[in-house]
């Protein structure tokens, strides 16, 4: 066991099978952490509910963290990063699927570089089942390549990425802008100078599909995401130019048919 605190955020609209598989998967971790912290953003189903319970009997490393109402990731996620015990914290969705190794891999990058403050990993992409891949994203391993790729686009997957609690606390913490919560704080850490990697192996299964392009098109979609570019933009990473094109690529990506959305998002934005 090692002093990692696993942290993740649940809602009323998750499917406990997916949640199930999920935390499956921690459990079945080479290197088990030391916790397993949940942030339920408002009331869930009996469902989910049960779900929970389930796992309660198995292990004693669930901590589950309850929010009377609905507020969004990032007021979930800077609620459980407070509430995480440990300096090392790896983020995790509730419907997706970790290898077995991927704890194991992630402690190891801390232990041989102690400036780190940043780790994360390539994806698999999939729809129904881990072996059903539809996707991969790649991103860049080293901290300057890091730093160059994210004036344009997200360096990390955030499902993947291990911090420092320290580091992102000292940052700010996670903050409340709808799809951009992580990129955000992302921006405000290697502002500050915090040193980042990403290990080229894909160390989570990420659970996608038509229902999630779909999300990501209309003007519920267009709006945020330009306001979200620009705090990040504000925060330091790019300059105007780097906005102005970013800006024009989400607009037309936010309008677009969603099978021609999905098609662009799998052969060319996931590729590094």
């Amino acid at each position: 066991m090692a002093k990692i605190s696993v942290l993740m955020s649940l809602y009323i609209r998750e499917d406990p099978r997916f949640l199930a598989e999920c935390l499956t998967s921690i459990l079945k971790q080479s290197l088990q952490p030391d916790e397993v912290v949940i942030v339920l953003d408002g009331p869930i189903t009996d469902q989910l509910e049960a779900t929970l319970d389930k796992f309660r009997q198995k292990t004693t490393l669930l901590r589950i963290e309850r929010q009377p109402i609905n507020r969004g990731l990032g007021h979930s996620l800077a609620v459980g990063v407070n509430a995480c015990r440990n300096e090392l914290i790896a983020r995790m969705d509730t419907d997706d699927v970790m290898r077995s190794d991927r704890l194991e891999l992630q402690l190891a990058e801390f232990e041989r570089d102690p400036n780190l403050q940043i780790c994360s990993s390539n994806i698999l992409e999939f729809d129904g089942q881990p072996d059903n891949v539809i996707g991969h994203r790649r991103v860049p391993e080293s901290d300057v390549e890091i730093r160059r790729f994210s004036k344009k686009r997200n360096p990390f997957n955030h499902m993947t990425v291990m911090f420092k609690k320290s580091a992102v606390l000292k940052a700010g913490n996670y903050q409340p802008l709808t799809g951009f919560e992580d990129y955000y704080l992302w921006a405000r850490m290697l502002k500050q100078g915090d040193r980042a990697r990403n290990i080229q192996q894909d160390l989570v299964f990420a659970r996608t599909g038509k229902e999630m392009f779909s999300r990501r098109g209309g003007v519920s979609y267009l709006i945020p995401g330009i306001k979200g570019r620009y705090k990040v933009y504000r925060a330091g990473l790019g300059g105007l130019v780097d906005f102005i094109i970013v800006s024009a690529v989400h607009i037309v990506f936010s309008l677009i048919p969603n099978s021609w959305r999905q098609k662009l998002y799998v052969s060319r934005l996931h590729a590094s």
